[in-house]
């Protein structure tokens, strides 16, 4: 196994030629020891070509480090479209605390491996991020970060991580009133 700061940097290095290379506008990026979470946009519809060169290269890469023959990544890539800025904010909020929830860190801006470090300043990143300004956001700034940290309702986090594995994100209905009412109450 190699450390996680080496494989960070292997990331770094080829989710910047994704966005380069493939025109992925990368929002967030989260690497865990186990696996990692990447909210993208893909204007050129191109994402099945990206990720399976981002996949097959960073394997390969960590791989070759490791001194290794065996396969590097356990599953298939996880796509989930989103199609509605409030689900936008629950998947945003759901990749940010993994590290949280994980027992990695206390504060979500505690984790060194996430995009987040980077756009707060706690470290130099590398990944070309699109601006964030669900984050940066001048009237809420220090609002949203607060509600990074907010733990969500356990039975709302398990919708949210339910919805990250359809084809298509979708909340409950009954519960989706609760989680938007949830999400506007937290970011006012």
């Amino acid at each position: 196994m190699i450390p996680l700061p080496l494989v960070w940097a292997i990331m770094e290095d080829y989710l910047f030629i994704l966005h380069h290379g493939f025109g992925f506008e990368i929002h967030s990026f989260v690497l865990m020891p186990n696996h990692f979470h990447l909210i993208v946009t893909v204007p050129r519809g191109n994402f099945g070509e990206g990720m399976n060169y981002f996949m097959r290269e960073t394997s390969r890469h960590i791989s070759r480090m490791a001194g290794r023959i065996n396969q590097t990544y356990g599953a298939r890539v996880h796509r989930t479209q989103i199609h509605s800025e409030l689900y936008f904010h629950h998947a945003y909020k759901y990749v940010y605390r993994n590290p949280v929830k994980a027992g990695l860190c206390r504060r979500v801006e505690d984790y060194p491996f996430s995009t987040l470090s980077g756009l707060l300043g706690r470290q130099k990143l590398c990944i070309p991020l699109l601006p964030d300004t669900l984050l940066f956001n001048p009237d809420l700034d220090l609002h949203n970060l607060h509600w990074l940290n907010q733990q969500p309702n356990v039975v709302q986090e398990e919708d949210v991580r339910r919805a990250l594995k359809k084809t298509v994100f979708s909340l409950p209905l009954d519960r989706g009133t609760k989680l938007v009412n949830s999400l506007e109450t937290n970011r006012l």
